[in-house]
This record gives C-alpha cells, sequence and structure tokens, in this order.
C-alpha cells in the first residue's frame, strides 16, 4: 500500500491540503504524484471553493529529495523526473479554486517553489525562504523567483542561495501577513472562509482571470476579463447575489 504523503481534509467548502512527509517534507518523486493528484482533485470537486496549503511539522517544505535523483542509466528517466517536478507547482498554480499557502517553517527550494505557486501567501515568524540549488552546484528556480522579487532580490537570491526570513518577505512586499506560529492556519482558514463564500463560478473565473493577465498585455487581459463578466451575468449565481444585496440577506449560491 503507498504510503500517504500529503492529506486533504475538507470542510465548510474549503479544504486544507497537508504536506506529510517527515522529517522535512522533502520532495520525492511519489509525494509530488499525490501533491498533482490532491490538487487535480480540489480542480474538480464541487464542495471546495478554496484551498490552503500547509505542513506537518516545523519545516513547511526543505525542497527536493537528493536520494531520490533520475538515473543516467535509464533512458528517459530524467525527463519524467523533470515532468513530474514542473506539474507539481503547475498543479497549484493551475487549481481552478484559489490557494492560500500559510507556510510554517523552512520553504526551500522546491519548497519554496511550491509555495510561491499559491495565490497569497501567509507565514509565521518561524518560517524562511530560500533557492540553494546554486550550493549543490545546480540552477532552478529563477522563474519562480521573478514572479514574486525584484530583479535585484530575485538575482541575488538564485546566485547566492541567500535564505530570507518570513519579515524579510513581508517587507519586499511578498507576504501578506506574518503571524505567530499558533495563529498563522487560524488567519490562513479565516480568510479560506471568507473565499469560500463568494460566487464559486465567479471564483474560478477570477482565479483563471488572475492566472491570465499575468502574461498578457492589459489592453488583451482587460477584454479577456470582460468576456468573463458576460458569461458571469447570465448566471443563476449572479442574479442571486444581486437580489441578496438588494434584499440585505446572505446569498444562497448553486454553483450555476
Amino acid at each position: 500500500m503507498t504510503e500517504k504523503l500529503v492529506r486533504l481534509e475538507v470542510s465548510d467548502y474549503v479544504a486544507l491540503v497537508t504536506l506529510d512527509r517527515q522529517p522535512v517534507n522533502a520532495l520525492c518523486r511519489e509525494m509530488r504524484r499525490q501533491i498533482v493528484a490532491t490538487f487535480d482533485e480540489i480542480s474538480a470537486r464541487d464542495d471546495i471553493r478554496c484551498a490552503v496549503l500547509i505542513s506537518g511539522g516545523k519545516v513547511f517544505c526543505a525542497g527536493a529529495d537528493l536520494k531520490d535523483r533520475p538515473a543516467e542509466d535509464i533512458p528517459g528517466d530524467f525527463l519524467e523526473h523533470n515532468r513530474i517536478t514542473r506539474e507539481t507547482t503547475n498543479a497549484i498554480r493551475e487549481c481552478a479554486k484559489p490557494v492560500i499557502a500559510a507556510v510554517n517553517g523552512a520553504a526551500l527550494g522546491a519548497g519554496m517553489a511550491m509555495a510561491m505557486a499559491c495565490d497569497i501567501f501567509f507565514a509565521s515568524d518561524e518560517a524562511s525562504f530560500g533557492m540553494p540549488e546554486i550550493n549543490v552546484g545546480l540552477a532552478g528556480g529563477a522563474s519562480m523567483l521573478r514572479s514574486v522579487l525584484g530583479r535585484s532580490a530575485m538575482r541575488r537570491m538564485f546566485f547566492t542561495g541567500r535564505r530570507l526570513s518570513a519579515a524579510e518577505m513581508y517587507r519586499l512586499n511578498v507576504i501578506e501577513e506574518v503571524t505567530t506560529a499558533a495563529a498563522l492556519l487560524p488567519t490562513a482558514m479565516e480568510l479560506a472562509r471568507e473565499i469560500a463564500s463568494k460566487a464559486p463560478l465567479a471564483t474560478i473565473y477570477a482565479k483563471r482571470a488572475a492566472n491570465m493577465v499575468d502574461v498578457m498585455p492589459q489592453r488583451d487581459a482587460y477584454r479577456f476579463e470582460q468576456e468573463f463578466t458576460m458569461a458571469l451575468a447570465k448566471t443563476e449565481d449572479a442574479r442571486e447575489a444581486r437580489m441578496a444585496f438588494l434584499e440585505k440577506r446572505k446569498p444562497e449560491f448553486k454553483g450555476r
């Protein structure tokens, strides 16, 4: 029986995803496959509208498991390894539902990339972030750093393997909020429940739009969003939201 390395709990339309490969949640291929499968499941489930990603233990994720490297003597093994490595973060970024990172310890290398693939970032005051690949003779993750850091800060971290504290990441305007370790999950869950209270179709379209406008010119991106607005305006949920607003009551969304 395959060991469960990623736990999924669902309550009140919020999914709590917990990385659970102790002691440091190093990413082996099986764990990556389970992460991909978990976020694909979240995308497909109607009883989930938002997700929170956290880890068990004191380390969020120490990065790739260096003991689980591809075999050079097996044709295609390196390509398969690279594919599942890419899809680990892609599954989070492309998840149909918003994903909140609750970083409760060190997030290094692929661990930092995973956190930065989320939509909103919270961290405890015990968290730290880094891309230490350069320290083991490798180079990777510049595309992840570029999405959240400015040019100089990104290159300094990438070229040196420098680790930043949660406070430093907050100063660089990357993290939404730094909390105590005890307050981290309640803070993330509170926001997740707020997001989950919105019209589910609108939230799905909003996530898709947020991803697309990152890579589109402003003129094209706004037209893209307008087409979403036109489609959403015809839904039952949009009509319910308007009526609830006018009638000063809580809306009852049906996801259609």
